[in-house]
């Protein structure tokens, strides 16, 4: 486990986010995290959790207390295919885990260092219309509420739609059982296509695979599929000097430089954009499910991601080429489209619909305000939910419409956290004040 760096300064993993805390709180047990919530609830100050730092908007942006779960990151119990943990450690442990037990994760994104209090508040997800947010993988929870309160909270409680994704809004979650599934093996395959060849086979290959996203090139007609099947053998392992040059050199070495390239000469962006899409080549290869769900991130970003549903995806790759080539800069990085099935969890950005997630993304250092609030424009015209954790401009007035059980979870926070202990200046601004 990567103990986070313990100070009153703090900046997240973009970079774009920094605040100063007044103080710092690192609680061992539950007890201690639950009087400090309690002292703090007296005295009318706030306390933020602070997770890996992986969230773009400012969710986790603390200006009185920042509370660090990496005290309480254990495993607690395996009981056949549920597993609780504490709500601090990461999702690279928790795979590590499980991978010693059989088992795994049914879905995960393509990083795993969120710790999995973040990851499931947010709203964390992969891809593959079978599967939705992490958070659609919780039994239940136990959580330190606004007031000092020790809840523990299953399917049998009418809170439990609610906090599952709770934006740090409800209380501290500090234990969660996930229902997890026996270990299994992915066939990886992945390839350079045309953009219009991925679209029009979407409707025959999503249900067909496990799993699917694509990511396209701006400034070209070309993109990279990704599709993974689960298979019984794992007897294609990627050489490890194959996954050294795509992974590491190709993805992280080569792209941060040609990234700092066009940072420095916007006019040839164009040119390099052609150059990445096809740099990497097709590859066929197994492993074991959350390696070949997760990579590793070394160039740093800013992103925006955006869940509209899935039949509006069309509109919105239509009218991507011409909404960037309008933009005063130029655009870095791929847009990365991914899908996911319905869930009942109330804020959860797929909340009772099939979903496709457009994340788009720009190199730190390059302007993207304008372009972020463009493709926003353009996909919450289409009913889209902003990600939680990637950044958006939207408020309470008209995030209130997108979900239906809006006014359900205020009023949840209202009972669990009615001196606003959690809340922020992100979080009034999405839950109103």
């Amino acid at each position: 486990m990567t103990t986070p760096v313990i100070g009153r300064r703090w900046t997240n993993w973009g970079g774009n986010q920094q605040a100063v805390a007044t103080d710092v709180l690192t609680p061992g047990t539950v007890d201690e995290l639950a009087a400090q919530v309690k002292e703090a609830s007296g005295s009318g100050r706030r306390i933020k959790t602070v997770g890996s730092g992986h969230s773009f908007t400012a969710i986790a942006v603390a200006d009185d207390q920042r509370l660090f779960l990496h005290r309480l990151a254990g495993l607690i119990s395996i009981d056949g295919t549920l597993v609780t943990v504490q709500a601090g450690m990461r999702l690279a442990t928790l795979n590590t885990v499980l991978a010693e037990h059989g088992l795994a994760m049914p879905t995960l994104g393509d990083i795993d260092q969120q710790t999995i209090a973040g990851a499931i508040s947010t709203g964390t997800h992969g891809t593959g219309i079978k599967y939705s947010t992490l958070a659609s993988c919780v039994e239940a929870v136990k959580l330190v509420t606004g007031s000092g309160e020790i809840l523990t909270i299953d399917s049998r409680d009418p809170l439990f739609p609610a906090v599952r994704v709770g934006l740090g809004a409800l209380g501290v979650l500090v234990e969660v059982t996930l229902r997890v599934v026996e270990e299994f093996t992915l066939l990886a395959d992945e390839r350079p296509m045309a953009l219009t060849d991925i679209l029009a086979g979407l409707d025959e290959w999503i249900p067909a695979n496990d799993h699917l996203e694509f990511f396209w090139y701006p400034y070209t007609d070309r993109a990279q599929l990704k599709v993974n099947k689960r298979v019984s053998a794992h007897d294609r392992p990627l050489s490890k000097f194959r996954g050294w040059l795509d992974d590491e050199f190709l993805s992280n070495t080569v792209f941060a430089g040609v990234c700092r390239v066009g940072r420095a000469l916007p006019g040839a962006v164009p040119t390099i954009s052609a150059f990445a899409a096809r740099a990497l080549s097709a590859r066929t290869y197994t492993g074991r499910s959350d390696q070949v769900f997760c990579s590793e991130r070394r160039v740093r970003f800013t992103e925006m991601e955006y869940e509209i549903p899935r039949a509006a995806l069309p509109e919105v790759i239509a009218a991507l080429p011409r909404l960037i080539d309008e933009l005063p800069f130029k655009v870095l990085f791929p847009v990365e489209v991914r899908f996911t099935g319905p869930d009942d969890i109330w804020l959860s950005h797929g909340y009772g619909r099939e979903s496709a997630y457009v994340a788009v993304h720009q190199y730190n250092g390059v302007a993207y305000e304008p372009y972020f609030r463009a493709v926003e424009a353009l996909c919450q015209g289409l009913g889209g939910r902003p990600h939680w954790g990637k950044l958006h401009y939207r408020s309470a007035e008209d995030l209130r419409p997108a979900y239906e059980k809006f006014d359900d979870f205020v009023a949840v926070r209202d009972r669990l956290d009615p001196a606003r202990v959690f809340a922020n200046d992100y979080l009034d601004r999405v839950l109103g004040s």
